[in-house]
């Protein structure tokens, strides 16, 4: 007999458990990763609007040179 039924006969699927763990662990760091990815993406994208709604209110005369570059600033920042 073999030991406790933790042999082929006892545990015969044990080899899909672990493709599915591995899976699992590989689809969790791929996502992980492309989140951080994306999360950076995402503020460049914001800083873009930000400085082309700037960009817009100064050339539609909304608002003045100063109070433009001190906002372009804080957003460089």
């Amino acid at each position: 007999m073999h030991g406790a039924g933790f042999g082929m006969g006892g545990f015969g699927f044990g080899w899909i458990f672990m493709i599915l763990f591995w899976v699992l662990v590989i689809a969790a760091v791929f996502y992980t990763v492309r989140y951080l990815i994306d999360r950076g993406r995402t503020v460049t994208v914001e800083k873009d609007r930000a400085e082309d709604i700037l960009r817009r209110r100064f050339a539609s005369g909304e608002i003045d040179k100063k109070e433009y570059e001190e906002k372009m600033r804080l957003i460089g920042s």
